[in-house]
């Protein structure tokens, strides 16, 4: 099986229009539906102390949107997300009343927000090339955009911690030791899980297209 052809994404299997008024319409309503999802798995989140940046269902939606979406719908569904949190919406993880808008994602998860357009730009492209209907190269996909999500992530909040005077050298013994205790390490289990998760579901769900179609 190639992996280089341009497929089809989840949400072009279903309802299929050549009338472009639909297909708008179709396109509108995903990405409605994307960030009602994206906010809803954000709120979904557990404290992990000392970090400021918790454990929540984010990632998982962001990867999994990408997916189904493919590229453009999924960065339109994510960029659409961050200008009504930069309008202060409460859509993301831990904004407040006083904390949000731009001054929240200026803030110790901004890295991380950054990440999100990064990783569901790949994992679209990815997805156009099949690598959503394999357990493996699901899994590899899944790899991928966690790394694009962490790589700005925790370059931001190494920044963040210096500059918001909370480095602790005394207990971390170094800002970088730091900034892989607060910003990946409490994270490892919860993202081995949801990758695995990911990497069963979304070739099941194709599985189950297919058998459909028959």
């Amino acid at each position: 099986m190639t992996t280089t052809a341009v497929r089809p994404v989840l949400t072009e299997t279903f309802w299929t229009t050549d009338e472009s008024t639909q297909l708008w319409i179709k396109r509108a309503v995903l990405l409605v539906v994307g960030i009602a999802v994206l906010t809803l798995a954000a709120h979904v989140r557990v404290a992990v102390p000392p970090s400021p940046v918790a454990v929540n269902l984010g990632t998982f939606a962001v990867l999994t949107i990408g997916v189904a979406y493919g590229p453009r719908l999924g960065l339109a569904t994510i960029l659409a997300y961050m200008v009504i949190g930069a309008l202060g919406f409460d859509v993301f993880q831990s904004s407040t009343a006083e904390l949000n808008g731009l001054s929240y994602m200026m803030g110790s998860t901004g890295g991380y927000l950054a990440g999100y357009v990064l990783a569901i730009a790949a994992m679209g492209v990815l997805a156009r090339r099949g690598w959503d209907r394999s357990v493996l190269l699901m899994a590899v996909a899944m790899l991928i955009g966690n790394m694009l999500l962490y790589v700005p992530g925790l370059a931001w909040l190494s920044i963040w911690i210096e500059t918001a005077g909370k480095l602790d050298v005394a207990t971390y013994g170094s800002l970088w030791e730091q900034t892989l205790t607060w910003g990946i390490t409490p994270f490892l289990i919860g993202d081995a899980m949801k990758l695995a998760l990911a990497a069963l579901l979304l070739p099941a769900i194709w599985k189950l297209v297919g058998d459909a179609r028959v």
